[in-house]
């Protein structure tokens, strides 16, 4: 597979006078087509390294590659085009007065023809599903609504990567599943690379693959079933687990078998199905 994001020995500090590197000397590689989840505690360096690969923050030491580019000032605004950003507060994104206007606004600025612009707002708010919303403002819009208008606003400049900086962490279950089931239909159509920032574990579990922070530090990385296997580890740096693997410590504390390798919320059902039919 192409690596389209790499980053060799990263280091950040936001002010001379920090005890602690916001960033310590992290490197990683993300491949095309790849959902990352990066997750962490508050301060452990998850937005600073997202801020790393698209340029809004330039490390103090390190290199970093996006798409086949290294991140200089004379490619920044390439890197740039091939990097979506959406936040966690939607509303601070919105400048446009409706949500078609809002969509359009990235392109303008890009100086895309007017037929081709019309052609690709029209496409995006369709694949967020929010068509029948084109002429609605979008401050009268739920959360979840906003937020697939935020991540519309993105997917009409068809970059090649979309990140989601705690892009869900404002929305409640119903909102946050909305959202995540709209990236991952717009990631599989166009194969885009997809990076979260999140505190959401049900988030993190859609990925491919996870990243765990810890006071600037890559401490982890693997796929959801290898690191959610470390329960307890991850209680322990304050971070949440699914469901299925918190109820398998709870019962293991009452002295019941349960299975090493990581369930899912089915798999959880079909072995406590199993154990009491033994019953």
């Amino acid at each position: 597979m192409e690596k389209i994001i790499s980053l060799k020995d990263i280091s950040y500090q936001y002010h001379a006078t920090d005890t602690r590197l916001a960033l310590n000397n992290v490197s990683l590689s993300i491949e095309a087509g790849e959902w990352v989840a990066i997750i962490g505690h508050n301060g452990s360096g998850k937005s600073t390294l997202a801020k790393t690969i698209n340029g809004l923050i330039a490390p103090a030491s390190g290199e970093v590659t996006v798409g086949g580019l290294a991140l200089t000032e004379e490619n920044i605004w390439k890197i740039r085009e091939m990097v979506g950003m959406v936040f966690q507060n939607p509303d601070n994104q919105f400048v446009g007065s409706t949500v078609q206007d809002d969509v359009a606004f990235g392109l303008e600025n890009l100086g895309v023809p007017r037929e081709e612009m019309i052609e690709r707002v029209a496409d995006a708010i369709e694949r967020v599903k929010m068509s029948d919303f084109m002429e609605k403002e979008p401050a009268r819009l739920s959360g979840g609504q906003k937020q697939r208008v935020a991540i519309a606003g993105v997917v009409a400049l068809r970059p090649a990567i979309i990140i989601l900086d705690e892009a869900t962490s404002m929305l409640d279950p119903q909102g946050r599943q909305e959202v995540l089931a709209t990236v991952k239909a717009i990631k599989e159509e166009a194969n885009l690379t997809v990076i979260s920032i999140t505190h959401d574990i049900d988030e993190a579990a859609n990925a491919n693959r996870i990243l765990v922070m810890e006071n600037g530090e890559l401490i982890q990385e693997g796929t959801p079933e290898e690191i959610f296997a470390s329960g307890e580890k991850l209680i322990h740096m304050g971070l949440d687990l699914p469901f299925p693997e918190r109820l398998k410590l709870d019962l293991k504390e009452r002295g019941i078998d349960v299975p090493s390798e990581y369930l899912t919320e089915e798999g959880m059902v079909d072995w406590l199905w199993t154990l009491l039919s033994k019953k």
